[in-house]
């Protein structure tokens, strides 16, 4: 008997080209790989879906940043006029502002 005969008349051979074996075998193949909503394209959705959460956390971490600073703001003058002054360059009347650009390198 040939290898390709043994093979043949093998329970296992019987079980495995069973038409529902084949049909299932078929359907796993076609839904991970094939299809439009497959395995993949939902694992990379997933993978998005992961990174807009990341972002989520972040802009809110960011968000209770700016209202600390806000907050802070809003309770000293001293430092809001601080903060105007370095982020806008605003002065009062009469004062006369010199923004100093310094040097990257020292050959300058």
């Amino acid at each position: 008997m040939t290898r390709w005969q043994q093979l043949r008349t093998s329970p296992w051979w019987g079980r495995l080209t069973h038409k529902y074996t084949l049909v299932t075998l078929f359907f796993v193949i076609w839904m991970a790989f094939v299809d439009s909503n497959s395995a993949l394209i939902q694992w990379e959705l997933d993978a998005r879906f992961q990174a807009l959460e990341d972002g989520i956390s972040f802009y809110q971490k960011e968000l209770e940043e700016t209202q600390r600073q806000l907050d802070e703001l809003a309770s000293d003058p001293e430092k809001l006029e601080k903060y105007a002054r370095e982020r806008y360059w605003m002065h009062r009347p009469g004062e006369r502002v010199a923004l100093v650009n310094p040097s990257t390198s020292k050959d300058e």
